[in-house]
């Protein structure tokens, strides 16, 4: 294989732990990416404290309209105190609707003009996959062109099977296979989006099947299942803070040090790269 393969950290900015995990697990090697939080609690410590000193890490939006507060007035988007509240389904639903279009826009906007104003960015995603909704994929690649963000995630996964009994029996892993089918669905239908807009985008994502669970087995079984040359972008959420509510986080922060997954997946003929690199 000569594939190219961005380990991207998902959530920068929510707190100072995720900024942490950045760091670290930049300067391990292994990390190669990072999408930034308009709205995160530690948005700026991420500025100001982690990307200085991070010189080739790839930063992009992760528009977050799931979690947190929003930068501009959307009572359609938001509760009364401007809490998001909307869940997948209701976006998958509303995105029908123009009002609600017209202030996801401007959301948008805000939050990418603000990452914008303080750093370089070269790519955009989001919080919880919501902008591979076909509608809102259609206005998140136009505001991709018309702000100069080269390149956009797509979410094709190619389904893999890791040989461990507690991973399938995890309740999570019924409807993470759900996920795959409709994000799967909504990335052929965005593929067409992606070229109108002149964008760059992966060729297939790791992450979603295995969400929730994601560790260095998982990665490497995930790259594995990959026969053909690609650009594939792993997405984890490294966290330097262990928990019973976010031990996953470090488990995947603890994938970015892992200098022997590292030669594993370079024996394999594939090669880290940051997302600005292939976007040129």
């Amino acid at each position: 294989m000569n594939s190219k393969l961005v380990l991207n950290a998902d959530d920068f900015g929510l707190s100072e732990y995720f900024n942490k995990a950045v760091y670290d697990g930049f300067h391990s090697g292994m990390l190669t990416s990072a999408s930034l939080c308009a709205n995160g609690a530690a948005f700026e410590s991420a500025v100001n404290d982690v990307i200085p000193n991070c010189q080739g890490l790839s930063v992009g939006v992760h528009l977050n309209i799931m979690e947190g507060k929003s930068l501009t007035e959307a009572p359609l988007l938001t509760q009364l105190d401007g809490t998001f509240q909307n869940g997948y389904i209701s976006l998958i639903l509303k995105s029908y609707n123009k009002d609600f279009m017209a202030q996801l826009e401007s959301e948008f906007r805000a939050q990418i003009e603000k990452i914008q104003s303080r750093v370089k960015v070269d790519h955009i995603d989001s919080h919880v996959h919501t902008h591979a909704i076909p509608n809102i994929f259609k206005l998140v690649a136009k505001l991709a062109e018309e702000y100069n963000i080269p390149y956009i995630r797509t979410q094709f996964e190619k389904m893999y099977f890791v040989p461990s009994i507690k991973k399938h029996l995890n309740t999570k892993y019924p409807p993470n296979i759900l996920k795959i089918i409709l994000l799967n669905t909504f990335t052929v239908m965005n593929r067409g989006t992606v070229k109108k807009h002149n964008l760059k985008t992966n060729d297939y994502l790791i992450g979603v099947g295995y969400t929730g669970m994601m560790d260095d087995t998982t990665l490497e079984y995930g790259l594995k299942a990959l026969n053909k040359d690609c650009i594939v972008e792993t997405l984890i959420h490294p966290c330097k803070y262990s928990s019973d509510i976010i031990d996953s986080h470090y488990t995947e922060f603890s994938i970015t040090q892992n200098l022997e997954l590292k030669e594993k997946i370079q024996g394999m003929g594939i090669q880290f790269s940051n997302i600005s690199s292939l976007a040129e």
